[in-house]
């Protein structure tokens, strides 16, 4: 059957209803659980089985879509000369950032962070993940379907995938070069897929360092109308 045809219904077979002790435990175990997840910059080159990989991609594959189009495409680099390809044009965008693009109030939020033009994790890391949202597709037919919420579909697609990715036991850093187009040719991607960023995966070193931040408290992220 198409994706362009009409679904079937099922039974909603595999739900399981946990009672409120249960739900209470387990949301506050993923939590303890999710809230060591940090972006790192210093990766080891050890080897990750790519199985982890395929099977975090599969995770962030069950994410919810509009009209369940699935407007994603995760292409995975190992290839050392590929990422020196990748991690050459990025240098060429972020110079030009650092030097040019970037507003000055900008330059001053990132300072703290330490970042630059630099970016040799793009080599050192086993994985380059570059996540690619799909305006369109074609079916069987060659016919042009157009995709919805594309951007909002991808980003629920990578939370899960990093997050999928930080249970396997993984680190990762989302860069974002801008402008990203190269990616395109690079990845053997079509001009019509647009590159949202480049997903840099694997183990730290073992003198791996991180900002010392905060994240805001839930007073300052959410509010509740009952």
């Amino acid at each position: 059957m198409s994706k362009m045809d009409a679904y079937t219904f099922i039974d909603l077979e595999n739900y399981v209803r946990h009672n409120e002790s249960e739900m209470a435990d387990r949301a506050k175990a993923f939590y303890q659980q999710v809230k060591t997840r940090r972006t790192i910059r210093d990766f080891s080159p050890e080897r990750v089985p790519r199985q982890i990989i395929e099977d975090c991609i599969r995770a962030a594959g069950t994410a919810p879509s509009g009209a369940n189009r699935q407007p994603w495409h995760f292409a995975v680099i190992q290839s050392p000369e590929l990422k020196q390809k990748i991690r050459s044009g990025a240098e060429a965008e972020e110079r030009e950032f650092y030097e040019r693009r970037a507003p000055q109030d900008w330059l001053d939020a990132l300072a703290p962070l330490g970042t630059d033009e630099n970016k040799p994790f793009l080599e050192l890391a086993p994985y380059l993940i570059v996540i690619f949202g799909q305006k369109f597709e074609l079916d069987e037919h060659g016919t042009k379907h157009k995709n919805y919420y594309v951007p909002e579909s991808v980003g629920i697609a990578t939370g899960i995938l990093i997050t999928a990715l930080h249970n396997a036991g993984l680190v990762t850093l989302t860069h974002t070069p801008s402008p990203m187009r190269f990616l395109n040719e690079l990845c053997g991607r079509p001009v019509t897929e647009k590159p949202e960023m480049i997903l840099v995966v694997g183990y730290p070193t073992k003198d791996a360092q991180v900002p010392d931040i905060s994240r805001k408290d839930l007073g300052e992220i959410a509010s509740f109308h009952a």
